[in-house]
């Protein structure tokens, strides 16, 4: 087959006036292919919104926006969101959909199926089944959310000036993060807050705070030495930065993504685990309402009524299942390496 006539000198003296690419090859009738396919489709990206990648304006999108696209795209975002936030609704409002008194308790009522306005039945106290599954649902998301804060605030920091340092206070981070992670947390919750008589939630916040901040830690440690390798920290270094605007403004936004999805898994844990104290007896108290103390009381019946271990307990799967889930998929939005 014949080789095509190709001018290397006229090609040359093309590219000299014109630019590279288009004078280079259209003398050939390959090249001239190639060019009309490279402008047509150059034609067909320019859309209003932009190519892909970038925003309405032709901007390129941040990862968090990229991380909001993919999320509203996800089914899994979206059932879980949707459970949590009617978890969110009744925890703030329980009325809403519970009438009753959590503690109001009818012992000639005691252990009976479901009744018309009392779908759930009755607990070995004779108290609403139903509205103490309603009412428990404000003492777990309170745990779990004031827990996740507490945790990734105090872990956060520690972690990220850790990182940031580096030297004695990395090493002596490190050290001190090796003694907690080498205390059990279900033996360390009994020790601790079998000395404590108070029945409110605080007690069992701090403990899980004061168990959970190293994971956050590490990972915030982890994160910031990534993040300060990078060459937009070497120039704001070299151009006179100060500490503190480094960490602000290119270091904590760039690093903060590992810890909120560690930190939105870890929320349906600090769940459960609360519920694990309580069931227990070292966690919280009667008279609060928990689905931990709702189980321990329930374990006992649970041949003769089992529709008193069974709400309570699935009302907690369910929590739990959606803060993983949530998490799973904040993590598959934020990590580059998923897409």
């Amino acid at each position: 087959m014949p080789e095509p006539d190709f001018d290397e000198g006229a090609a040359i003296s093309a590219t000299g006036a014109g630019g590279v690419g288009q004078g280079a090859i259209a003398p050939t009738g390959t090249g001239a292919a190639m060019d009309l396919a490279i402008s047509e489709g150059a034609t067909l990206g320019k859309t209003p919104g932009g190519p892909e990648g970038t925003g309405p304006a032709g901007k390129p999108r941040s990862l968090w926006g990229d991380a909001w696209r993919d999320l509203r795209r996800n089914p899994v975002f979206i059932i879980s969101g949707l459970i949590i936030l009617f978890l969110v609704v009744i925890s703030l409002w329980p009325s809403l959909i519970a009438s009753g008194n959590p503690l109001k308790c009818d012992l000639s009522k005691a252990q009976l199926g479901s009744r018309p306005g009392h779908p759930f039945g009755y607990d070995g106290q004779g108290c609403d089944v139903y509205t103490r599954t309603v009412y428990g649902a404000r003492t777990s998301v309170t745990v779990g959310v004031c827990t996740t804060l507490g945790v990734a605030l105090f872990g956060s920091v520690l972690g990220g000036l850790a990182g940031f340092f580096g030297g004695g206070w990395d090493a002596l981070l490190s050290r001190i993060t090796d003694i907690f992670f080498g205390i059990p947390v279900v033996l360390g919750g009994l020790v601790f807050l079998s000395v404590v008589t108070s029945t409110t939630v605080w007690p069992v916040i701090g403990f899980m705070v004061l168990l959970g901040w190293p994971q956050i830690a590490r990972i915030a440690r982890g994160s910031v030495i990534t993040a300060k390798q990078n060459d937009y920290v070497q120039a704001a270094r070299a151009l006179g930065a100060t500490n503190s605007r480094m960490l602000l403004r290119h270091i904590a936004p760039n690093a903060v993504a590992p810890v909120i999805v560690v930190a939105t898994i870890a929320l349906g844990t600090y769940i459960s685990l609360e519920a694990t104290l309580s069931y227990l007896g070292v966690g919280l108290k009667p008279p609060s309402v928990s689905w931990g103390i709702d189980i321990s009381a329930a374990s006992q019946y649970i041949r003769n009524a089992p529709h008193m271990l069974l709400w309570p307990a699935g009302a907690l799967a369910v929590t739990v299942l959606a803060f993983i889930m949530l998490g799973d998929a904040v993590r598959d939005a934020l990590d580059p390496k998923l897409r």
